[in-house]
């Protein structure tokens, strides 16, 4: 292969681009400040957050959590939680194999958390009887269809757009 090179000084083309590249990169922000496109930011003339502050190698982590909004919780905590939500969640599921496989997966999440070593709050949450869990989403949702069907009886009947008018 054979480097194309520079007539004048006779280096190589793109070692000649990169010594370049710098004056140009700066002649190129010169243009763009001419024209005004770095007026107006968000943030101009104020001071960069946190710059005084020590190192956190973590930074990129708290502002994640800022920005997401995300809640990060022991698990004893999210896993108690969790369970005064479950019944709220079970009921949204349309299957008694999704509702089961809900519990178990609930389950197996407070029986690993058992085993390992605590972190923050003791963990008093149980696992809960799939059986009688499934008895009570199925008692739920009975109660619910007969609600609808109740409300549905006392509502007139409604015409369809192509039943005339007597």
């Amino acid at each position: 292969m054979s480097e194309e090179r520079d007539e004048r000084t006779g280096r190589a083309a793109a070692a000649a681009r990169i010594a370049q590249q710098q004056t140009w990169v700066d002649q190129q922000i010169r243009i763009a400040m001419e024209r005004g496109d770095f007026d107006d930011l968000p943030g101009a003339g104020k001071p960069l957050g946190a710059l005084g502050s020590g190192h956190d190698p973590d930074w990129w982590l708290r502002k994640l959590v800022e920005r997401e909004r995300l809640v990060v919780l022991p698990p004893s905590v999210q896993l108690r939680k969790e369970d005064a939500e479950l019944d709220d969640r079970l009921d949204t599921l349309h299957s008694e194999r999704e509702v089961r496989a809900a519990v178990e997966d609930f389950n197996q999440r407070v029986i690993a958390a058992r085993y390992r070593l605590p972190e923050g709050p003791p963990l008093i949450t149980m696992p809960r009887d799939v059986e009688e869990t499934v008895a009570a989403w199925q008692a739920r949702r009975a109660a619910r269809a007969a609600a609808r069907r109740t409300a549905r009886a006392a509502e007139p009947p409604r015409r369809r757009w192509w039943q005339r008018r007597r």
